[in-house]
């Protein structure tokens, strides 16, 4: 009888032990959320130099160094970054797996239709890249010549209407998986024979990487090619406060520094009048 009456008291002991302990465990998890700020998972390819890459194991680049200045000492939120394939960073902004996204991202009617833009970061102008002994002058001698390119790129669409508007002189589109470093080394060795993308990105991978047969020819656009951060559709919230901090950043000149650092000049800063959401009207 005293035997089965102190294992009665040792087995309460024990549960209520471990239901201390469980509560004890419970605490500290709840201590490390205790801040109460909404976690941001802001999604970026990671290869894209001047605006997402690593140095020294780390991301960095135009757009992540602007996430986070955007979110620096922010009350309400707390951003980490999350590398990922290109397809991805749209899969996860769907999935809400990621709630932001960067990565010298332009405006197109596809994504718009899809996701929330921020107000505009840089300008992003495009220039067409080709070998220094390169026949083609100009954009309109890129006709029976080749190219390659990333699905879902605006070039591709760009390329696309040239091709539909010359039947008898197409560029060779050649779609690819490569990234923008590997596609001009594969120009550089005369695998190609012209690629268009934006101005800083083509401008530092040739400084960098030693490209040294390119050269790069000025494109006539009539509007400015901005670039953007993209938020999941129900993230109103967070592209109002970014938009914020956007404009906050523009006017203290930490945007025009980090232009100047990442993208090499600050001629690509956005002017005040410029900051809008772009849309599909």
């Amino acid at each position: 009888m005293k035997l089965r009456k102190f294992l009665g008291i040792a087995g309460l002991t024990l549960a209520s032990g471990l239901v201390l302990a469980a509560c004890s465990s419970n605490s500290d998890s709840d201590a490390a959320d205790s801040t109460g700020k909404e976690k941001v998972v802001f999604a970026t390819v990671g290869t894209t130099a001047p605006f997402s890459y690593e140095e020294d194991g780390e991301l960095t680049g135009f757009d992540v160094e602007l996430a986070r200045a955007v979110f620096e000492d922010s009350d309400q939120y707390e951003v980490s970054f999350k590398k990922t394939a290109w397809s991805s960073v749209f899969t996860g902004l769907d999935s809400d797996k990621y709630q932001m996204a960067g990565n010298n991202l332009s405006f197109t009617e596809e994504r718009a239709a899809k996701y929330l833009y921020s107000y505009p970061l840089g300008a992003t102008p495009s220039v067409l890249t080709v070998t220094k002994d390169s026949d083609i002058k100009s954009y309109e001698d890129i006709g029976g010549h080749s190219t390659q390119v990333v699905q879902g790129n605006t070039t591709v669409t760009q390329l696309e209407e040239y091709n539909e508007e010359h039947p008898n002189n197409e560029v060779e589109l050649n779609y690819t998986d490569e990234n923008i470093t590997q596609i001009l080394t594969n120009l550089n060795e005369g695998k190609y024979d012209f690629k268009i993308f934006d101005a800083p990105t083509v401008n530092a991978i040739i400084k960098n990487q030693n490209l040294d047969k390119l050269k790069t020819i000025e494109l006539d656009s009539s509007e400015q090619p901005f670039i953007y951060f993209i938020f999941g559709q129900d993230q109103e919230e967070l592209q109002e406060f970014v938009n914020g901090r956007i404009e906050e950043l523009l006017e203290d000149g930490t945007i025009a520094q980090l232009a100047e650092e990442y993208l090499g000049s600050a001629d690509y800063v956005p002017a005040a009048s410029d900051l809008e959401v772009p849309s599909l009207d």
